[in-house]
């Protein structure tokens, strides 16, 4: 799981509520990350891979927001290898995890693996939080027709850029002045916390907003398309509204235990001393939050998939197919400009009039079967009878 206390026991000298979760039956905790993370990684792959019986999805062209959500599973797919790469070294080497701990020692190899271990998990589950907030900006630019595929090198230069910052920012304040002799007290580990949480916090906040505009400017869009709302329409914009819904409903299972567990110790540590009887409950509260992070945190892929796509079943296709070239459309195009020339200047200009007319209907098209791509169930029906896709 993602927490910055990963990183906060590399110091040595670690405070009393990182020692107290760490050491609470670090072999279960790990064989539950272990577990969590792998039937995640399993299940998020069989969910991309191709299906039988599946049909290709029609896009006018590839959309950024396909990618962002394609992204959003890899950071998820990389992050849950990372626990699985920690967690296994945990337990199946615990006499050179013992050396972490240890007060000027002369071996670096264990304090090099505990914060690259830590930071690549962080790294990936922040890129992860950043990628999807670009989503929820994606999908309300698009329907406001104010983004394309161009944008996609904006948002990698901001969620990478802005992960690896904060990320690098978070630990060279945590580990000042060096690794070996980390300050004590809590001050030095805060700009570290906010660090990790930053993202996490503006997914929680900001996200809910920008789906909430994005579905208003969706049912402003598909009644000004045809001057009506009739039912499809209005079915449309509810599929589109659960789907940004079940999105925000898996974010909020997978990490508010977090954000509990991160309180409590955080009490914890404004205490003397964690170890009176009055601050049982708040320990057993934040040790039993800890052993669902490592449930939750590593299924956040798999359920992502479940959000952005359905269940895409068993039945996986690994044939390779080649891309068919549609020269049938390119020669019947070719022979009617050339065999049937337009005779007057007029019937010429009639054609670009009625296609500059088409061009805001088909860009409406294009912003909702962008929202809508991906789902195979009921957004597919939809889309067929609704009268804004009798074009495609």
């Amino acid at each position: 799981m993602a927490s910055p206390r990963l990183e906060t026991y590399c110091c040595p000298n670690h405070d009393a509520a990182t020692q107290l979760v760490m050491n609470f039956q670090p072999e279960v905790f790990c064989g539950v990350c272990i577990g969590s993370a792998s039937v995640s990684l399993l299940l998020t792959i069989l969910q991309l891979l191709p299906k039988k019986g599946q049909s290709p999805r029609k896009m006018p062209k590839a959309s950024s927001s396909s990618t962002i959500l394609l992204l959003i599973s890899v950071c998820d797919i990389l992050g849950g290898l990372g626990m699985i790469f920690r967690s296994s070294i945990w337990l199946g080497f615990p006499g050179f995890i013992a050396n972490i701990s240890v007060v000027n020692g002369t071996d670096v190899w264990p304090s090099a693996f505990c914060v690259g271990s830590a930071m690549w998990i962080q790294l990936l589950y922040s890129a992860g939080f950043w990628w999807l907030f670009c989503y929820a900006v994606d999908s309300y630019l698009v329907v406001r027709r104010s983004a394309g595929l161009s944008t996609i090198v904006l948002y990698h230069m901001m969620t990478w850029g802005l992960a690896v910052m904060l990320c690098v920012e978070g630990i060279a304040l945590l580990y000042y002045p060096s690794l070996s002799s980390c300050e004590n007290g809590l001050v030095h580990a805060i700009p570290h916390y906010i660090t990790t949480y930053a993202p996490l916090l503006l997914v929680l906040l900001v996200n809910p907003i920008l789906f909430r505009r994005t579905v208003s400017a969706v049912a402003s869009l598909l009644k000004g398309r045809q001057g009506i709302y009739t039912e499809n329409e209005r079915r449309l914009g509810t599929e589109i509204q659960i789907r940004f819904f079940k999105i925000m409903l898996v974010f909020i299972i997978c990490w508010s235990s977090n954000i509990i567990n991160e309180s409590l110790l955080f009490y914890l540590e404004m205490q003397p001393d964690i170890n009176e009887m009055p601050l049982k409950n708040i320990r057993s509260a934040a040790l039993i939050t800890w052993i669902i992070m490592g449930v939750l945190n590593p299924m956040q892929g798999f359920l992502f998939t479940l959000a952005f796509y359905g269940w895409t079943g068993w039945r996986v296709d690994l044939k390779w197919r080649k891309r068919e070239i549609t020269w049938e459309s390119m020669s019947s195009s070719t022979v009617g400009e050339n065999a049937y020339p337009s005779p007057v200047n007029y019937q010429s200009n009639l054609h670009d009039s009625k296609k500059i007319s088409t061009t805001d209907s088909q860009q409406t098209d294009e912003a909702i079967s962008m929202l809508s791509e991906g789902n195979t169930s009921g957004d597919d029906r939809l889309t067929r009878s609704s009268p804004i896709y009798q074009g495609w």
